[in-house]
Parts: structure tokens; sequence; C-alpha cells
């Protein structure tokens, strides 16, 4: 494998020590053996029927629907519950850990839904005769080995398993050390479907070494693994952007903003306001900081709403005129407060003079994930939606609602806030590329 430059190990003493152990002998041979078995898979997976990929969905719905299997996952859920909270695990992580009924029955819900969808493979995007008289079609394959790395959220090992399934595609899946007793009885219970389904079981894949070494060994196979998709803390996507020889579709943080305009309903915007921050505060796709207009005419209604409902406000000087009883944003570090991705109850509070001031705000603070503008004027909610640059804008509706679950797609392999192959939830069709048949009779080119 390739070693970083040596300005950066010299700099780093612990990224050269990660380094020399991610090229070691065990760990190379583990990686190779992981993508070739992948490989493997791919090639049987891809020419599998629509029928056959879905039917590995729906027995794997049946297994979650056993009884027995149920309270196998949940009581391997606990274990991993019982010692994030005795290694102080962040109460946002925790959270998105929990596997309850509930989720069960969502996760279900999510693989019958995916099973039950259009295949995209082999959808013809382009037809057409060429001069010469031969046939061009351009159709949609499988986009190939997809790995990826994401921490908490035992769900995703069944979206992404699923996803890439229904696709054609392989998955390997490197979950967080936090949730292994979790992912390791979800992915047996897709590999075992997989069997049942005589479809190849290293089709899908977890990886059971949680030494970041061995991450790094399988982010140089290239000529393995065709994508990788990241999904965690800033750190952790920033490490592997920079140090990944397999092209990275990120699934960044989530700062998303809401604006209040001075024409949106107060009723409307309470309830919005409330359900983006507070419905579940410990996902990407939650707001951290509320824009309010200073020609809003019930901002102090506004804000008591929020803080009866749970929230914790930090509101900069104007808002506080209305709320006293909000933290002072001016007490702590504003640049550093308005950029943070929180993942829990607070939420900071800012008042902009006009929408070109609100809109200034995203720009210097938002990470390109969700926006959401509160709007009763037809004008400003054109001009919002025209003037942000994010993956999904929300109008007169919660953030939450940009999510592949929710917007059809059954579930999400991540939401990318990039701007190269997919913008927003990766989903279905977004899992796979396209390919070119040229059909003649005996044609030559002159």
């Amino acid at each position: 494998m390739n070693p970083p430059p040596a300005t950066t190990t010299a700099s780093d003493p612990q990224l050269a020590e990660l380094f020399q152990r991610a090229a070691a002998p065990e760990f190379q041979s583990q990686a190779e053996s992981t993508g070739k078995n992948a490989r493997a898979a791919l090639r049987r997976i891809r020419q599998a029927s629509n029928a056959e990929r879905s039917a590995v969905l729906l027995r794997l719905a049946e297994l979650f629907e056993d009884a027995g299997v149920r309270q196998s996952i949940l009581a391997a859920n606990a274990k991993d519950i019982q010692a994030a909270e005795a290694n102080s695990l962040r109460a946002s992580l925790v959270d998105r850990l929990h596997i309850t009924e509930k989720r069960l029955a969502d996760i279900v819900a999510a693989l019958r839904e995916i099973a039950a969808m259009p295949d995209p493979v082999g959808e013809v995007i382009l037809g057409r005769t060429l001069a010469s008289g031969v046939e061009m079609v351009q159709k949609r394959v499988p986009l190939g080995v997809v790995f990826t790395i994401y921490e908490s959220r035992p769900n995703v090992t069944v979206d992404i398993g699923a996803l890439c399934v229904k696709s054609g595609n392989c998955a390997i899946l490197r979950g967080g050390k936090e949730a292994v007793h979790s992912n390791l009885l979800l992915a047996d219970l897709f590999r075992r479907a997989l069997r049942e389904c005589d479809l190849p079981e290293d089709a899908v894949q977890l990886v059971g070494e949680t030494d970041r070494a061995f991450m790094l060994s399988l982010l140089q196979r290239d000529d393995l693994i065709d994508l990788v998709v990241p999904r965690g803390g800033e750190q952790l996507i920033r490490f592997i952007a920079q140090h990944s020889r397999i092209p990275v579709v990120k699934h960044d943080k989530g700062v998303c903003n809401l604006y209040v305009d001075p024409s949106a309903d107060f009723e409307q915007t309470l309830a919005v306001a409330v359900n983006a921050k507070l419905q579940r505060t410990s996902v990407c796709n939650t707001i951290e900081n509320i824009i309010i207009h200073q020609d809003f005419a019930r901002t102090g209604d506004l804000l008591a709403g929020l803080a009866k409902a749970g929230a914790v406000l930090i509101a900069d000087e104007p808002a506080r005129q209305h709320f006293p009883e909000a933290q002072a944003i001016e007490s702590l570090d504003p640049e550093e407060e308005y950029a943070t991705e929180y993942l829990d109850e607070r939420l900071a509070v800012k008042t902009v003079a006009d929408m070109d001031e609100a809109v200034d705000f995203i720009y210097k603070y938002g990470s390109e994930h969700s926006e959401c503008s509160m709007a009763k004027d037809a004008a400003a909610i054109r001009r919002f939606e025209a003037s942000v640059d994010t993956a999904a804008v929300c109008v007169n509706c919660s953030t939450r609602f940009h999510d592949g679950g929710q917007m059809g797609m059954g579930a999400e392999v991540g939401i990318s806030t990039g701007r190269l192959h997919v913008r927003g939830p990766m989903g279905l069709r977004d899992l796979t590329t396209t390919t070119y048949v040229m059909q003649g009779d005996g044609h030559i080119r002159g």
C-alpha cells in the first residue's frame, strides 16, 4: 500500500504508526481477501434477477418478524447499550445505538418497501440509432463494491445491505465497535437470508476488525472496492477523504438552519421548529440554528414555545430582548456555537435584518445539508430557494423529511453533501452507473 507523504508522517508520528500497522502482512492479506470475496460475489449478484434479489430482502424481513430472532437482536443490542453507557458514550450516540421494537418494525417495513421498488438495473436512459446504423442504448448497471464506514446506528447495517443487494451491488460494512454485538447478529441474519435464497453470502460482509489500521488497509484497495461512503463524526470523514485511494461520497455533518421570514405563520413555524429540533435530536437532519427576521412579529412567543417544548436556547442579544431566559451566545464563542452540530436539545438563535443576512449566515455556518424557510410570501419563498446552496430546501415543513425513508426511497446509504455523483439521500438509483450497449449487424467503421 502507498505510504502517506513523508512530511505528513514526520509531523504526525501517530499517523505514521497507523500506516505502518496497516501495511502489516496480516491486515494486507485480510483486506485482499475481503475485497476479492466481494468481487467474486458481485459477478453472481449483478446477474441475478430482480425477483431473486428482492426475495433476499423479503426473507430477511420474515426473519426479523420471528419472535425469537427479535429477542436475540434486542438482547445483543442491550449488551452494546450497557457497554456504551459504561464507557460514557455521548447521549446522541447512545440514542442512535438503540434498537427498539418500534425501530425493528421500521426496519422490516423498509425491507419490504425496498423489495417492492422498481429495479434500477437495466433501466434504459437513452436509446437511438446512430448515423452508422448501429443501435445504441445507455442503461443502468450496478456500481460494484461499496465500502461503508459508520458509527452507532446498527440499522444502517440492514439499510445499506438491502439497498446494495436490491441494486445488484456488494456491501462491505464497517460499523463502530460500540455496536459490535448488534451489527454481528444483523449481518449474520442478512448472510443467512442470502444463502437461503441461493445468492452468495459475501454480497454482504461485515468487517469484524475494529482496528483503524485495518480500515486504512481497505481504503487503499481501489483495485477491489469501487466506492467508499463514510458516515460519522467530522474527524472520521476528514480522515477517510484524505487517505482513501477509493472515490468517496461523504455523508457529512448536518448544521441545518431554519429561517423565519416576517410573513411566516406563527403556529406553523412553532410546530415545524419544534419538530425539526426536538423530534429526534441525535440525527443529522435536525436543525442547530434558527434565524429570525427582526420584523417577525412573534419572536418572543416562538422562543418561549421552543423552550417550553424542551429546547435549550442560546441566543444573540436582539433575541434575548424578546426572551431573556435564553443563554447569551455572546458569553460563549458565537463563531463556534453557530458552526456546531449539537445533536442535542441546544438551539442557537440568530437575529437578522433581512434575507440577505440570513443567506450569508447559512453560507458561513451551514453544512449544505438541509435548510428550511418558513414564509407565506411567494416571492420570499422563491428567493430563499434560489439563494441557498444545499442538498435539500424545506419550505414550510420540517428538515426531518430530508431522509431516504421519508422521501420514498425505503432507506439511504447516506445523505451526500457533496456535488458529484449524488447530492442528498443516496438511494437505489444512485447505486448504479451506466453502460452503453452498441448493437449492429456486422457493421464496421469506415
